[in-house]
């Protein structure tokens, strides 16, 4: 009876010869009655069966993530090959490891001289063709060239269906491949299919820990995140990790893709520190394994990004978008999806900063993208119709910003379930240029929407449901209705408080919202209670990015800074006021859709 380990973690031991050939494996002995880890023992038998030893190392290291390593071995294999079908089986291994590696142009050119061989020497419905055609597909998805991938999916699915058994694992990993092609156009009910018809199969034909399963669950994840259902993406990334970390070293880059899921997830419900937490995970694992400019390493950069994007932290938030950029800019054709998605992300930043002028530039670059490569109706050019709204409506050209939110919510009716948060971002929009406009009762109607939604599908102490709640008594106050201003106020108020670190200028914004409201209340009492509230707020605590838009009421406003000079002193002390307006003007919330990247 063998004695089976299991790898904790590999780490590579520098040497005074720099040779680079020394490593150090940190092996867990595991009871060989575990019958899971026989189960997966077995299956990666059957796996690399019929392989010689250096075959069989090659595809491990590839299984441990370790590309220079198994690129290496595979180079050696072809210089001394010369049987065609072992160099095509050799030009696929390679074609794999650089697209892992990030290099897709390399990835499509020896998948392509792989074909060129099968194409030679097998029938047209052979089983390694259709092997072929799924890999090359997988090269154009990673390139954004979905139409491309979609057509090699199917040509792979075809030839699988006429050959193999209705539960062998190529068919389920073409479903998978096809689902997410079907996300990334915005079909979410035909990818969620696709992934449980590859989950279903890969259940019944695979050990239960198996990595592909983790995969699938990953893939039915992501669906259930673009479609608001939370709690389900959740417990499907959670399956999924709970499986990687059974079976995969700790520095394993599908690990990494787990705690980004995650991440994202945590992100979109308004939970930023733990968000930061899984992706700071994420970028570790990634900055260990993956060459410097690997997309993937992009895409962990922009998730970061735009945590400190939702803590209004911007200066923070567009260093790590430059650096996304940086990645991209040489690694991805110029009219890839995931660039529009970070132009988009450092559009929404300047918007925050005031930049309007370079806020639009970049929000134009991404819809250049998204027009050429996305079909008419598509959502993510709803996002982009949404952020150029919002520099619009900041600027104060209320009818192209409506006419832009319109044609974002066309889209998000015709593609989203009616109670998705996408569509309440919408409702919220339209609502704040009708209260620009000053016509209350339609702003007030759309803001009600939008409230409905928010109060079915995010946590009771998510920061949009304060945006909203902040935005209902806005139109509340201007219509005198001092009241019901209140309760709403606080409601936003008290949200904040729980879920916003102390320094967080939204947090500043109510306590000023709340205090103008006594103030037009005759309350100075209150007002002066609200005020001590608002100065415990260490100094320290708003840092200058922060408050770009913090408290932009207090900023000469002649009736409540003249009448109460010593009031309000402290509160201006605590913030930036270089960008702020000269005119008196109640602080309201454009709530722009998040972006996030990630294609697994």
């Amino acid at each position: 009876m063998h004695t089976v380990f299991r790898i904790g973690d590999i780490k590579q031991i520098d040497d005074n010869n720099n040779t680079n050939r020394l490593y150090q494996v940190e092996l867990k002995l595991t009871s060989i009655k575990n019958q899971q880890i026989i189960a997966l023992t077995e299956r990666m038998r059957e796996e690399t069966y019929g392989s010689n030893g250096w075959h069989r190392l090659g595809m491990l290291l590839i299984k441990l993530g370790k590309y220079d390593k198994a690129e290496q071995v595979y180079k050696v294999l072809f210089n001394l090959s010369t049987d065609n079908t072992e160099k095509a089986l050799l030009y696929h291994q390679l074609g794999l490891i650089k697209r892992n590696q990030g290099d897709y142009n390399e990835a499509l050119l020896s998948y392509e001289k792989a074909l060129e061989i099968y194409q030679k020497f097998l029938p047209e419905d052979h089983p390694d063709l259709a092997t072929s055609y799924n890999n090359i597909g997988q090269v154009y998805n990673n390139m954004g060239e979905y139409s491309k991938a979609l057509s090699f999916y199917e040509k792979s699915l075809d030839i699988f269906q006429k050959t193999l058994p209705s539960k062998h694992t190529s068919l389920a990993i073409s479903y998978n491949n096809i689902g997410l092609i079907q996300r990334f156009m915005g079909e979410y009910a035909k990818a969620l299919e696709s992934h449980e018809k590859a989950l279903e199969i890969e259940q019944n034909s695979l050990p239960s820990n198996h990595p592909s399963l983790a995969t699938s669950y990953n893939n039915i994840g992501l669906v259930y995140k673009h479609t608001g259902e939370y709690a389900k993406a959740l417990e499907s990334h959670e399956k999924a990790l709970e499986i990687e970390q059974k079976t995969l070293p700790s520095n394993h880059p599908s690990l990494a893709i787990s705690y980004n899921n995650i991440g994202l997830l945590y992100d979109y419900i308004g939970k930023y520190s733990q968000a930061l937490t899984f992706y700071e995970k994420t970028l570790e694992i990634y900055q260990k394994t993956l060459p410097a400019n690997h997309p993937d390493l992009a895409t962990c950069y922009n998730n970061i990004g735009s945590v400190y994007k939702n803590l209004a932290e911007y200066s923070k938030a567009l260093l790590f978008y430059i650096k996304t950029l940086q990645i991209e800019e040489k690694s991805l054709p110029k009219n890839h999806p995931d660039l529009a998605i970070t132009y988009s992300n450092i559009g929404i930043v300047y918007d925050n900063m005031r930049e309007y002028t370079k806020a639009l530039e970049f929000h134009e670059k991404a819809l250049q993208i998204r027009e050429e490569t996305l079909p008419v109706g598509h959502r993510m050019l709803a996002t982009t119709y949404n952020n150029m709204g919002s520099v619009y409506d900041t600027m104060g050209n209320y009818t192209e910003a409506l006419s832009y939110y319109e044609k974002s919510l066309a889209i998000e009716l015709e593609k989203l379930p009616q109670d998705h948060p996408d569509l309440a971002t919408s409702y919220n929009n339209i609502g704040l240029v009708y209260d620009n406009q000053g016509i209350y009762t339609k702003a007030l109607s759309y803001h009600t929407k939008a409230l409905e939604i928010y109060e079915k599908t995010l946590p009771s102490n998510h920061p949009d449901l304060a945006n909203s709640y902040n935005n209902i008594a806005l139109v509340y106050q201007k219509t005198n209705d001092y009241t019901k201003a209140l309760l709403y106020y606080k409601k936003a108020l008290e949200i904040r408080q729980k879920s916003l670190p102390s320094n967080h200028p939204d947090l500043a914004i109510s306590f000023s919202n709340l205090w103008q409201l006594y103030q037009s209340m005759g309350n100075n009492v209150q007002a002066f209670q609200i005020y001590q509230q608002s100065i415990q707020t260490d100094e320290k605590n708003l840092e200058s990015d922060q408050s770009y838009n913090a408290i932009e009421q207090v900023y000469d406003n002649k009736e409540g800074l003249s009448k109460k000079p010593s009031l309000i002193k402290p509160l201006l002390k605590n913030i930036r006021i270089s960008h702020l307006p000269k005119q008196f003007r109640i602080k309201n919330f454009r709530m722009e859709l998040k972006l996030r990247a990630k294609k697994k």
